[in-house]
């Protein structure tokens, strides 16, 4: 678990498949302050450490987390990534609760603002939306973010990025056109499964959910 709070960035060393999976190697100053096995948050995807030597490390990823973040697409020697150890149970909670697992991708279509940013994303997946609800949390590549707003028909939902932010992450190098890694909230997946999973004998609509502050 991890809390959408980056410790650092790191940069792409090398990204290659090895059999059945891929390695990604990774430059950064945390390396110092990491484990063989642990898990990291690397953009958003919880992946473990394998190889340690200095100021790089290396992760494994199966194909399957390759196919549903941007790495498949974009991920190349140079690309800078958000880092982030696993959260400690002393620990404050201070963004909100991450599993890097993560659901999909979303396209930058409008960014606003000058210090404070609002921005607009797309989904590449139009039912990534469902699990998405203005003021609720929602981690992009891996920073733990407050949703403004969800357009359902328009396909799209806004965050604020403040100041601090945009300096200590990637997000402040994103650009219209940029991918991004998505994951919903885990408490909004539960109830959503639950009303799926109950459908015919449902005893609660999703506008009392709402009234009750889900």
């Amino acid at each position: 678990m991890f809390t959408g709070l980056i410790e650092a960035q790191g940069i792409t060393k090398n990204f290659k498949r090895s059999g059945s999976f891929y390695e990604l190697t990774i430059e950064s100053d945390i390396s110092n302050n990491l484990i063989l096995g642990q898990s990291v948050s690397v953009s958003g995807a919880c992946l473990t450490v394998t190889n340690i030597s200095g100021k790089n490390f290396t992760v494994e990823l199966m194909a399957e987390t390759v196919n549903k973040t941007w790495f498949g697409k974009n991920l190349h020697p140079g690309i800078k990534l958000n880092l982030e150890r696993a959260l400690k149970l002393n620990d404050r909670l201070d963004g909100h609760i991450v599993s890097g697992h993560v659901d999909g991708i979303a396209v930058l279509k409008e960014l606003r603002g000058s210090e404070t940013k609002q921005a607009l994303f797309c989904p590449d997946d139009k039912n990534l939306l469902y699990g998405i609800v203005s003021k609720g949390s929602i981690a992009i590549d891996g920073v733990s973010l407050t949703v403004i707003d969800v357009n359902d028909d328009k396909n799209y939902f806004s965050v604020g990025l403040i100041p601090t932010t945009l300096k200590f992450c990637t997000l402040g190098n994103i650009r219209v056109g940029s991918i991004v890694n998505i994951e919903t909230d885990i408490l909004g997946k539960y109830v959503a499964r639950a009303l799926q999973k109950n459908n015919n004998n449902i005893k609660i609509t999703m506008e009392e959910l709402k009234n009750f502050g889900y």
